[in-house]
């Protein structure tokens, strides 16, 4: 072995043992700071069911039947706090081994991004949009890692990546349109096409609809909550504001239409028409007077309404696409949910200290969606340089998919959380080290040009 062979082997055992420690470090100081995790009213509502045996839509039956499966592990809030660190900090380490085994001083720089509060801050707190974007983080660094293997050798990785990529879309079901991006990049790790992800797309968009249908209503015989007509009584409440007139196939007292048209409407949240005063008259009179709720009446209304008024339905759209991605939304959760009036944690010092972090930094563009989502946007443009190789297959993959997933708020985001848009902050954490890293390795030997006998997928 020559001198300068030895040094490279040196360097990638010095980075492997470096990305190694950096990533139990992280791990054992999310455990450190988190455990048990904290409960939020979404995840004791999902833990509720369990007890109750009852599988409902409105929240994933998925994440019900998984807690139920794991809870002997850490009963409560534990068992899904494990598993949700562990596939956040299992994703980063898989990147960063990939990233030692290229040689590449970005495997140390990953797992110390972890650490950015954007990111870590959400690690203990149980929301199914934290699983979701774990979720894929780990599929797309079980695909990464593979992404230079021979196939034979990769194809039950690329199968484990692609399952957990289907139960994203289970726990997040709006996440239709931006899976069969992160599936063409799990399928096809070493380069990007754009005509094969193209040909993909629809097909794939289809079947995870399917895997919903079947898993949701089939296999675990999930009673249906017409959780996508809340979106509609939303719409409805804000083509009714902008329009001026009542979209409801309700009526309403003087006094109630001039609170709807005039001062009920925020575009943060549809909660404002179901659970906060002065306007949950609207829920009160449409689901428990009249019984419309999870009727044909308002999908009726809610496609009779954009019909006529579409300039008031894209007023409302994008009043609420700008509160999600620009305003000071909700970030972390801090409140016990069994003792509303306290926070979690109160003693411990290190948890303390990143709230104190969160705190300072709340107000900055680093907890702003749009902040995440500009960023998806940039550094796909930058990986259309080397979209034919696995580093830049694997930027346009991961924040392709969290772009389209941010931007499909625009028609179906009910509320403005900072949570909904946590799948960017990782993707852009990963694609950015990948990205940058692989790009500063001297350029690849040209590949030959297409001859034109490949197949249209090949």
């Amino acid at each position: 072995m020559s001198s300068q062979a030895e040094h490279h082997a040196l360097n990638r055992h010095l980075l492997f043992g470096g990305a190694a420690a950096l990533t139990a470090i992280g791990y054992g100081l999310t455990l450190w700071i988190f455990y048990p995790g904290i409960m939020t009213y979404d995840a004791k509502f999902v833990y509720e069911d369990i007890a109750k045996g009852a599988l409902g839509d409105w929240q994933s039956p998925v994440m019900v039947w998984l807690w139920r499966v794991i809870d002997p592990i850490a009963p409560g809030a534990g068992s899904m706090f494990l598993l949700i660190a562990t596939s956040y900090w299992l994703g980063f380490g898989l990147l960063s081994f990939a990233l030692a085994a290229r040689a590449r001083r970005g495997a140390l720089l990953l797992p110390i991004l972890a650490l950015v509060p954007p990111a870590l801050a959400f690690v203990g707190i149980i929301w199914r949009d934290v699983l979701f974007a774990t979720c894929w983080l780990l599929a797309s660094g079980i695909a990464f890692s593979v992404s230079e293997r021979p196939s034979s050798g990769k194809r039950l990785a690329q199968l484990l990546a692609l399952a957990l990529i289907s139960l994203g879309v289970l726990l997040r079901p709006n996440a239709l349109l931006a899976a069969p991006v992160l599936t063409a990049y799990v399928i096809w790790p070493a380069r990007f096409s754009f005509r094969r992800s193209g040909i993909l797309f629809v097909p794939a968009a289809l079947g995870f609809f399917a895997i919903v249908q079947l898993v949701y209503y089939g296999a675990l015989g999930a009673t249906r909550q017409h959780p996508l007509q809340s979106i509609m009584i939303f719409d409805l409440g804000g083509i009714s504001h902008f329009a001026k007139e009542n979209q409801y196939p309700v009526d309403w007292s003087d006094s109630q239409s001039a609170e709807l048209l005039n001062t009920c409407y925020q575009p943060t949240q549809w909660d404002i028409y179901w659970r906060l005063e002065p306007c949950d008259f609207v829920m009160g009179k449409i689901e428990r007077e009249r019984g419309l709720f999870g009727t044909s009446a308002i999908p009726k209304a809610w496609l009779l309404a954009i019909l006529r008024h579409p300039i008031a339905y894209l007023q409302h759209r994008l009043a609420f696409m700008w509160n999600f991605l620009a305003a000071d939304n909700l970030t972390m959760w801090l409140a016990d949910v069994d003792h509303p009036e306290q926070r979690v944690f109160p003693d411990r010092a290190a948890f303390g200290i990143l709230v104190s972090i969160h705190d300072a930094l709340r107000s900055t563009p680093l907890f702003r969606v749009g902040t995440w989502l500009l960023a998806c946007i940039a550094l796909c443009c930058f990986g259309l340089r080397q979209r034919d190789e696995p580093a830049g297959a694997f930027v346009l993959g991961v924040c392709g998919s969290a772009a389209v997933y941010v931007s499909s708020f625009l028609f179906v985001g009910v509320a403005s959380d900072f949570r909904y848009g946590y799948w960017a902050v990782l993707a852009t954490l990963a694609g950015a080290v990948v990205g940058i890293a692989s790009g500063s390795q001297p350029a690849a030997k040209a590949k030959p040009k297409d001859t034109g006998t490949r197949t249209a997928i090949a």
